[in-house]
């Protein structure tokens, strides 16, 4: 069956996504996620595109942007082709990272622009990852509160004001956006189960009990950074959610 043909926008602004194969893991540390920021940054001098938000998950990427002088596919083509090149230099590893084929819808009015907006910047809190929508390194919404760097943040800033906006961000919703829900990126109960006992080397609950809390502590952060909720890993290891929210 052919593919469906990518949806063209009016406005030249698309919300993009880009996951892992298999909801593979493309960000393993910080450095990882720095060093997509730094790629993002390189094309958009050489590409043109306008950046409006992003966020960086475990095993997927959101980013809301403007074609400039190159075509999105090109755009995505070049970010993508760089990034794996580093990352499989720097893991020694050959072979694709991201699936095929991206993700991306048109947006063509302010307030659906402000939707996603909100959308991308609440997905680490909707994932179970972070408590406040500012307490997330990894997304655009500090640069509109802060000093901007790879965002253009007048445009947003145009529609609403500062004020309005925290406000906007930080109001709970049941945003859908690109018919993806939340759960599409959630690691499985037995996938997590399968990297607890990997990385803890751990055969059962009780085990990773009787760790000492040095241990413990090291290894809560090691789960959150390979895409475990905050609730899968209370819910896995017997933890209290306050233990595990104290460790991220």
């Amino acid at each position: 069956m052919p593919r469906q043909a990518r949806r063209k926008s009016e406005s030249g602004i698309y919300h993009i996504m880009l996951r892992g194969i298999n909801q593979q893991q493309i960000f393993e540390d910080e450095e990882d996620g720095f060093r997509f920021l730094e790629t993002l940054s390189k094309y958009k001098e050489q590409c043109g595109y306008e950046i409006y938000a992003y966020c960086l998950m475990g095993n997927h990427v959101h980013i809301l942007l403007k074609e400039g002088k190159e075509n999105l596919t090109l755009v995505l083509k070049r970010i993508a082709g760089s990034y794996v090149y580093w990352y499989n230099w720097k893991y020694r590893r050959c072979g694709h990272l991201f699936q095929d084929r991206f993700k991306s819808e048109p947006v063509e009015d302010d307030a659906y622009f402000l939707t996603v907006i909100r959308y991308i910047h609440q997905n680490p809190i909707k994932a179970g990852i972070c408590k406040n929508i500012d307490g997330y390194k990894f997304s655009s919404y500090n640069e509109y509160i802060n000093k901007p760097n790879l965002v253009n943040v007048d445009f947003c800033l145009g529609i609403i004001d500062k004020e309005q906006f925290i406000e906007f961000n930080n109001e709970f919703n049941d945003d859908i956006c690109l018919d993806i829900r939340d759960n599409d990126f959630r690691l499985t109960d037995d996938e997590a189960l399968k990297i607890i006992w990997k990385i803890c080397k751990c055969k059962s609950v009780s085990d990773f009990q009787k760790l000492d809390k040095i241990k413990r502590n090291y290894y809560i952060e090691k789960l959150y950074k390979h895409g475990l909720s905050i609730r899968q890993i209370s819910r896995l290891t017997g933890l209290s959610r306050k233990i595990v929210e104290n460790n991220i």
